[in-house]
């Protein structure tokens, strides 16, 4: 299945839910989130800096992972994305296409 990273900052709004759930119940809401479009987090971690919270999560595709981030967003509560991830064989595969590409001016 592919990862995906969410990363995110709190709104005002956010924060006090944080306040009020704790992490705990952020995590236990964010596993439920995930798992409504047939995924599974694998990781999440508060932090500190630009963003609040990240989190890998493994979904079916990336429209899935794009609902995900959608509802995520529309909710006022949290802005972010949803960063796709690839491994490093993905990457080995794609130094094997050669694309047909011009360079501006070129």
């Amino acid at each position: 299945m592919p990862k995906y990273l969410w990363s995110g900052s709190y709104t005002a709004a956010g924060t006090k839910g944080l306040l009020a759930e704790g992490g705990s119940g952020r995590r236990a809401a964010i596993e439920k989130l995930i798992g409504s479009i047939g995924g599974k987090v694998e990781c999440m971690y508060f932090t500190f800096g630009e963003k609040d919270i990240l989190c890998i999560f493994d979904a079916p595709d990336n429209v899935s992972a794009a609902a995900l981030g959608l509802a995520v967003g529309a909710s006022g509560s949290v802005e972010g994305g949803v960063t796709v991830l690839l491994t490093a064989e993905e990457v080995d595969a794609a130094t094997k296409k050669n694309p047909a590409y011009r360079p501006p001016g070129g």
